[in-house]
């Protein structure tokens, strides 16, 4: 039996404008407005975990599937999801449209600023998934703190930044967009959580001392998003993800008291190759 140690990953802090002081209870307050907490993947799990604060609405955006992508010199596209981890009284993210436009209106919407009429809004609350495939044009309104389980790319084509100067990408973000409305938050028991072409989430609750047999191929990561305790005697806190590599000895979970976490491993089509 080949022993598994699971691997505490370091958390890169990336400051941003639309980012927040408080982290907490995930990490400290920062003197710095953080946006992004990244968790940078190994090469055998090409899946990128992000915490994500939010005090001003970020641009308004779409990610490319992996065909354009790599149309447009870029190794891969960017399917995402988000795990909504606290939103204040009125928050609101937007995915899809209100109703079907077309790439017109859409380019025409984007220039004038008037887009952010055309999207639908979604009030969140803490709990709530959100599953993000390529082509969905979103925004995330102020006042949001998320998990985002993400293919590891940094591809994005903003179509409206609230005159903050950056780059706009019409052209790019008109091939990508998908036209028609999201279908909303997934549904709070469905098993597994997601489950697209790249990655596969579960959300676990522990509320006891719990054995993992390593039962998916390839390597896993898991992602702390309430509780303490220890896994494999280790200590850990909400705000950490855990490497576990692949291996066939268990691993051993002793929450005190309750702990909420996800489970990401590489789907089978893309662990198997094929």
């Amino acid at each position: 039996m080949s022993e598994v140690k699971p691997i505490r990953l370091a958390p890169w802090f990336h400051p941003k404008v639309w980012g927040a002081h408080d982290l907490r209870p995930w990490f400290e307050e920062n003197p710095e407005k953080i946006g992004e907490v990244r968790f940078p993947p190994p090469a055998s799990l090409p899946i990128l975990v992000k915490f994500l604060f939010t005090s001003e609405p970020l641009s308004v955006q779409v990610h490319p599937g992996d065909e354009q992508a790599r149309a447009d010199g870029k190794a891969r596209g960017k399917h995402e999801m988000w795990h909504i981890l606290r939103a204040d009284p009125g928050a609101k993210i937007a995915l899809g449209f209100r109703e079907p436009v077309s790439r017109e209106r859409l380019r025409e919407a984007a220039e004038s600023g008037e887009i952010g009429q055309l999207l639908e809004w979604f009030p969140v609350a803490a709990g709530q998934v959100y599953d993000v495939p390529p082509g969905t044009v979103h925004a995330i309104g102020p006042g949001v703190a998320l998990c985002e389980i993400q293919q590891d790319s940094d591809v994005t084509f903003r179509l409206f930044d609230y005159g903050r100067g950056r780059e706009l990408h019409l052209d790019q973000a008109m091939a990508a967009a998908v036209l028609e409305r999201h279908p909303g938050p997934i549904a709070a028991d469905r098993t597994p959580l997601v489950a697209c072409p790249y990655f596969t989430v579960e959300r676990i609750t522990l509320t006891g001392a719990r054995v993992f047999a390593d039962e998916q191929a390839g390597d896993q990561l898991f992602v702390l998003l309430s509780g303490c305790g220890t896994l494999n005697k280790a200590p850990f806190a909400p705000g950490e993800v855990w490497l576990v590599p692949q291996g066939d000895s268990p691993l051993e979970w002793q929450p005190a008291g309750l702990a909420q976490l996800l489970r990401v491993y590489q789907s089978a089509r893309i662990a198997s190759g094929c």
